[in-house]
């Protein structure tokens, strides 16, 4: 233990997960990082055992009431901890799904625009854009007069709007005035009969002041009822019109058919002297949310997007012909609906005059906008012929069909495109017509951070409005601030929660936590480096450092070299990974850790270890590649790039130039579309040259590989088929009839019934979270006694899933093909690993590399691309050092590796590489440098050039000392 600190928190006896019953002290208010190999216990000492009591201590202190709506936590695996304060945790899992957060909703940012535009917005016509100001209560009677005659008229005077209640204090009030009818939500009562109102929802009430029929001798008593209902209601009128109705319908029926009438909401405080009916009650803050129906568009309900068919989706491959199944919507849906479109085809064809056997991107402008849109009546008179159109077809039968199986086809050719009403604003126009300092809410959503940075430090408002705004704008500009800092001023404020990465998200929440301004927390973070790139690592490090001087302790899981420097006191765990780790290898300064002799993470860090350079480098050539033309998505700015075929190829830049724009959503989505015919959209580009030279795309990415407790690493990679057939073959088994699929815990047979196979039983408890207990009948084991009687070598099949991968080495040294598939997992730094472990408890990383050994077990055909983003996720030195060895071995079978990577030990160990830039946002996008690595340094312009340098230099050094 580390002697000498005097505040700290005291871990006695930690022994969660692979932890070996160790003891510590980690000192208070300090930047504090815990480093070691992959699976040496990092997270389990930092996350399930410091953060877990933290939050646990927090929660005990909580009244019994307040407890029931809270998750309750198990006390971890842990002697003792004192002096822990309230813990967070920023962890590095993937943000919110939800369509409807974005990166303003999340910061709290988008709450503030909302007030200032509320406070002091300037309100425009959304028709003719001029300026709104307050609307006296002879122009409202001027413009209800204007309303046909014989039109229905009732005036109402709305006193609740969109509030939860009972309210009967509002009745009472109506009822005192006089008044004897009242609207509520949506229908009029008489006052004696209104029903009781459910006080948990939301309710609008209006009393009806007066009801007429619009004719030339109605202005007197009109302008006597609009006055009234303007006192009653605080300056707002509700006017409800309807046509005059058919005799034969009651007057019960046109009064609270809700249906026929038409709204028309007035106000004295704001409406447009040329459009009357662009009129605004107030202006509040619940306007300008897409998450409140008094904001949100009304076609796209505030998302923004609405599905529609996608004419890319129903014809993916434009250079098939109409006869061979361009328009696959039209295909597979049964012979006699093949011969029905095969007709209708052949029929159009013959009409319009074109040859059915012409790729489809051939087909005339004109003729390919009739045979995907229908014919109009201009068509109809041009051609002489009434077409119904394959996308018309298509939405027709999405309205109208009844069958599951036909819904799920076609759901399959939607894709979300922007709404029209609001063309992607969320909002409702009258929201969208108030503006400040020129903007409105949407335009500034649609910033760059940085570029919103720049918009506030500049904004001059009056004397009267920088005097209300203060406050608001002071807490925007703080909280943009923060974002900035931590490496994110190139995200725009309105994308979407769910497309950021893991580390964009984490970033996020730091950020979000900063500007909180809580002090004596402790922070628990996990690789806040994740998708930063070394220029803007100075920046992370002053947000934490920040955090420590407010009084804070910060704790860092990091494998970061420049993170690890910085630190006050760092903690290293291992000395390996799994049950050879959980222990305490050396804690203290950077120079402690340097020169310990047993830390692996010491001998990497002082240079006695590293990754080596290759000794020589694979050719590339530039002719036998794939030429990505004209990429446009996001910021890039219409490139071409060259993705040379059989060598290592790193995709590098700073956090936002484009890198994921160009691999991840144009070069593999259009490859799967070619090779796969996916339905996924690829990013705006012209064309890729070169796809015939491959003939599978593989992209491994850190989504889990499972979401159910049921996958694990054997069942993903396949290695537990031939367990189960080895199993399946031994004397007790065949003497008993057993086939493999006994040996399986997801079906009937071999599996524990009372579990289902899982080994744990979901407990539901009431206003409390799910408890999984051990299932008492197998005892965790998931198979009933009679399959676990089976054995090989004394080892029965639920002691199998319980080896680690090295252990299920060396057990199965005597089968070829289950060792083959064991020694890829273990090649990737997976030895550790159980091979029954829960696919939900493996981080983002160890996804990953199971994923890339399953991919390495398989055959290889020598011309497939594999695409990894940031792969070194959670890998330490030693750990990135055999996943290096793993993709060169890829690559020398012939096949083309692309890596999107901000580390720069693999960055120098590609053969190519593509530096996109030369910065973040919009001025990323660009191809700043391609070449070899030697290459790369020379140019001036990149930011990466100018790292990888030193990282080379470093490494010329450490040989010349070496040599001396």
């Amino acid at each position: 233990m580390a002697k000498g600190i005097e505040k700290a928190i005291k871990i006695t006896g930690a022994a969660e997960h692979n932890l070996k019953n160790i003891n510590l002290s980690v000192p208070r208010d300090k930047l504090v990082v815990i480093t070691g190999i992959s699976g040496s216990g990092k997270s389990s000492l930092a996350f399930d055992t410091i953060y877990a009591e933290g939050r646990r201590k927090y929660v005990e202190s909580l009244s019994s009431y307040a407890r029931q709506f809270l998750e309750q936590m198990q006390k971890p695996a842990v002697g003792e901890i004192t002096g822990l304060p309230p813990t967070i945790a920023i962890e590095q899992r993937s943000s919110a799904s939800n369509p409807r957060s974005t990166v303003a909703t999340t910061t709290e940012i988008y709450d503030y625009f909302r007030l200032l535009f509320a406070r002091v917005g300037q309100p425009h016509c959304w028709i003719c854009g001029k300026e709104i100001t307050s609307q006296h209560p002879s122009q409202i009677v001027d413009s209800i007069l204007s309303l046909s005659e014989g039109t229905k008229v009732q005036i109402c005077a709305p006193l609740v709007r969109g509030k939860k209640g009972e309210h009967k204090n509002i009745f009472a009030e109506i009822q005192r005035e006089g008044f004897v009818r009242v609207r509520v939500d949506g229908v009029v009562y008489d006052l004696h009969n209104v029903p009781d109102l459910n006080k948990n929802k939301k309710h609008n009430i209006a009393a009806v002041v007066d009801r007429l029929i619009i004719n030339d001798s109605v202005r007197v008593r009109l302008t006597d009822s609009v006055e009234t209902a303007l006192k009653l209601a605080d300056g707002v009128l509700l006017v409800l019109a309807a046509r005059a109705q058919a005799e034969t319908k009651s007057k019960k029926s046109a009064t609270n058919n809700n249906s026929q009438w038409k709204e028309f909401i007035y106000s004295e405080k704001f409406a447009c002297s040329r459009h009357p009916q662009a009129s605004l009650e107030e202006l509040s803050p619940r306007l300008f949310s897409f998450n409140s129906p008094y904001g949100a568009c009304r076609s796209c309900d505030g998302l923004g997007t609405i599905l529609e068919f996608d004419p890319d989706l129903v014809v993916s491959d434009k250079l098939k012909s109409l006869e061979n199944g361009a328009i696959s919507a039209w295909r597979g849906g049964g012979k006699r609906m093949n011969i029905f479109y095969n007709r209708l085809i052949k029929k159009f064809c013959r009409n319009m005059g074109i040859s059915k056997s012409i790729p489809f991107e051939r087909i005339p402008k004109e003729i390919k906008k009739v045979l995907m849109y229908g014919t109009g009546p201009s068509e109809r008179q041009k051609y002489g012929l009434s077409f119904e159109g394959v996308i018309p077809n298509l939405a027709r039968r999405w309205r109208t069909t009844t069958s599951e199986y036909v819904k799920a086809k076609l759901h399959s050719y939607l894709s979300e495109q922007p709404c029209q009403s609001c063309t992607g604003s969320r909002l409702r126009p009258e929201a969208v017509a108030v503006t400040i300092g020129g903007s409105n809410i949407h335009q500034l959503t649609s910033l760059s951070i940085e570029k919103a940075q720049r918009f506030f430090n500049k904004l001059e408002l009056d004397e009267e409005k920088s005097l209300i705004a203060a406050q608001i704008l002071k807490e925007i500009q703080a909280r943009l601030k923060f974002m900035f800092d931590v490496g994110l001023g190139y995200l725009t404020l309105d994308r979407r929660s769910s497309t950021l990465s893991g580390g964009e998200a984490q970033r996020i929440r730091l950020a979000t936590q900063v500007g909180s301004g809580l002090v004596g927390v402790c922070y628990v973070l996990d690789e806040p480096t994740i998708g930063l790139h070394k220029r803007d690592n100075d920046r992370l490090l002053g947000i934490l450092r920040r955090l420590s001087r407010l009084g804070n302790t910060v704790i860092v899981v990091e494998h970061d070299e420049d993170i690890i420097k910085s630190a006050d006191h760092i903690i290293d765990i291992g000395p390996a990974a799994g049950a050879h780790g959980g222990r305490i290898v050396v804690q203290g300064s950077y120079k402690d850790v340097t020169g310990c002799r047993k830390s692996l993470t010491g001998e990497y860090l002082s240079g006695k270890k590293k990754i080596s350079l290759p000794v020589k480098r694979r050719k590339y050539n530039l002719r036998k590649s794939l030429e990505v033309k004209g990429a446009a998505e996001n910021n890039l700015r219409n490139i071409d790039v060259k993705f040379p075929l059989g060598v290592f190829i790193c995709v590098t830049g700073v956090s936002g130039s484009g890198k994921s724009s160009l691999v991840s959503q144009i070069l593999i989505r259009a490859l799967k579309r070619r090779l796969y015919e996916s339905r996924e959209r690829p990013g705006k580009h012209k064309t890729i040259l070169g796809t015939s030279q491959i003939d599978k795309v593989i992209e491994i990415d850190q989504s889990p590989i499972g979401k159910t407790p049921r996958s694990n690493p054997a069942t993903y990679s396949g290695v537990f088929d031939l367990i189960r057939k080895l199993f399946s073959m031994t004397r007790e088994a065949k003497m008993r009839g057993y086939k493999p699929g006994r040996f399986s815990f997801n079906v009937k047979g071999g599996r524990c019934e009372y579990c289902r196979g899982q080994g744990t039983k979901k407990i539901e408890m009431h206003f409390l979270p799910d408890v999984y207990v051990i299932c008492q009948n197998c005892k965790g084991k998931r198979y009933n006694p009679q399959t676990l009687q089976v054995t090989y070598k004394g080892k029965n099949v639920a002691d199998v899933l319980d080896m680690r991968i090295d252990e299920a080495l060396e057990f199965f040294a005597n089968f070829p093909t289950i060792v083959r598939l064991l020694k890829t997992l273990y090649d990737v730094g997976l030895g550790y690993m159980q091979l029954g472990q829960s696919s939900t408890t493996l981080s983002g990383g160890e996804a990953q590399r199971v994923k890339l050994a399953t991919e390495l077990g398989k055959v290889a055909t020598g011309r497939t691309l594999y695409l990894l983003d940031e792969p070194t996720t959670g890998l330490h030195f030693a750990d990135i050092r055999n996943l290096l060895n793993v993709l060169q071995r890829l690559t020398d079978m012939g096949n083309t590796i692309v890596v999107i990577e901000h580390n720069l030990d693999v960055i120098k160990m590609a053969d190519y590489i593509i530096d996109l830039g030369p910065g973040g946002g919009d001025s990323g996008g660009r191809v700043v440098a391609e070449g070899a690595p030697e290459d790369i340094v020379k140019n001036k312009k990149s930011y990466t050039a100018r790292y990888l340098q030193e990282k080379l230099n470093r490494q010329k050094r450490t040989k010349t000392k070496k040599r001396k």
